[in-house]
């Protein structure tokens, strides 16, 4: 039991430090449906974003194509 406890501990702390969220899908007022998705945790800065480029999604793999907004380097 102590073993099993200590394992879990390790693997705790041995977790990526993602903050995401999950956006459940949903249907517009037109017909159009939005599946659903998991995006990164608002927090004041695009640059962390999934979609600014430089970042890559790490659930679809999609590397993102959006200018940072909140910083003044540019990725090219």
């Amino acid at each position: 039991m102590k073993k099993l406890l200590l394992a879990l501990t390790v693997l705790a702390f041995q977790a990526p430090a993602h903050a995401d969220t999950y956006v459940s899908g949903y249907c517009k007022q037109d017909g159009t449906c939005v599946q659903g998705y998991w995006r990164s945790d608002s927090n004041g800065t695009t640059s962390d974003n999934y979609s600014t480029k430089g970042n890559t999604n790490p659930y679809t793999g999609k590397k993102g194509t959006k200018k940072d907004s909140s910083s003044s380097y540019n990725w090219n």
